[in-house]
């Protein structure tokens, strides 16, 4: 693909990336609640759900996904559930000080984090406008092959994780400035009602 379109299509996906979504909502009450721990993995996982969306962007499989709107609404709900899982954890979760660092997460477990975000990344209707809606009108999709492929794929992870981590950092940075039980206490209540906003957020879309 020529410099052009993939540099239209990267600024493209930094702005979609960087606006506030269900995805930065839960990535951020997991930090403020508990810490980093499961967070590459859960970032990892909206990686991969977005590679998959690209692929049946560019596969012309847009038709699929209108026909298949039954199992699409079973993953939406499935990750609704899943941050709503995750806000309950958050809300009675110990309120006594934690490192930040520290693998205390209330889903620190990588493979639970991964398929989190998948679930979260796939059921997500901001994520099926930009690559079933959008992403057509940046590039040609009709005309990308393996080599294209790979670099919209390369500039999405990169883009994301840029960006996911930065706000993951930046939470873990505010986090550390509360250290008392009642502080943490207010961050897990915090972190619990944001990731059940973001739960109705996927669930009503």
């Amino acid at each position: 693909m020529d410099v052009t379109a993939l540099t239209i299509f990267a600024l493209a996906i930094l702005v979609a990336a960087a606006a506030p979504g269900p995805a930065i909502a839960a990535l951020l009450a997991r930090v403020i609640g508990r810490g980093t721990a499961g967070v590459p993995a859960f970032i990892g996982g909206i990686v991969v759900g977005d590679l998959t969306w690209l692929a049946v962007a560019v596969l012309g499989l847009s038709f699929v996904a209108n026909s298949f709107a039954m199992i699409f609404a079973i993953i939406k709900y499935a990750g609704a559930a899943y941050l709503l899982f995750i806000a309950w954890r958050l809300w009675t979760a110990p309120a006594s000080p934690v490192d930040v660092n520290a693998a205390t997460n209330v889903d620190g477990k990588p493979l639970r984090s991964f398929f989190g975000g998948l679930l979260l990344t796939l059921g997500n209707p901001k994520t099926i406008v930009f690559y079933l809606a959008l992403t057509p009108t940046l590039i040609n999709v009709s005309r990308i092959d393996f080599v294209g492929y790979a670099e919209l794929a390369g500039i999405i992870a990169a883009v994301l994780v840029f960006v996911l981590g930065g706000y993951a950092l930046a939470a873990a940075r505010a986090r550390s400035l509360f250290r008392s039980s009642r502080a943490m206490r207010l961050l897990n209540r915090i972190g619990g009602t944001v990731m059940a906003g973001a739960a109705a957020a996927v669930a009503t879309r």
